[in-house]
């Protein structure tokens, strides 16, 4: 299912499924924060955080599946695959936007 997103989302998940992180934080603000299993990564950190990610979980694909505006935040629902138990999931990618970019982020079920 294509689903339409905001182009910084749109480019969170370009990145996260390509595996091309190089221009990651580039979407983010620069007091960003990503919330992901009990952690939180600011500035350099959220790059290294998703480079991690991905080589952990090779090949670690997130497809949108719905998105919903909830409480001032965009929720973008994924099914995630990769090399984890219980694989795939589903996930809800909670993104706060501010000046068209991304200022913060919050992973979970």
């Amino acid at each position: 299912m294509k689903t339409e997103l905001p182009a910084p989302i749109d480019g969170f998940f370009q990145a996260h499924n390509s595996g091309s992180t190089e221009n990651l934080l580039d979407l983010f603000a620069s007091d960003a924060v990503v919330a992901d299993e009990n952690h939180e990564y600011r500035g350099e950190a959220i790059r290294a955080w998703l480079d991690d990610a991905i080589a952990k979980f090779r090949p670690l694909q997130a497809e949108v599946t719905r998105v919903e505006a909830v409480d001032g935040r965009t929720v973008a629902v994924a099914q995630v695959s990769g090399a984890f138990p219980g694989s795939p999931v589903e996930l809800r990618y909670r993104f706060t936007l501010r000046d068209g970019k991304i200022a913060a982020l919050n992973i979970g079920p």
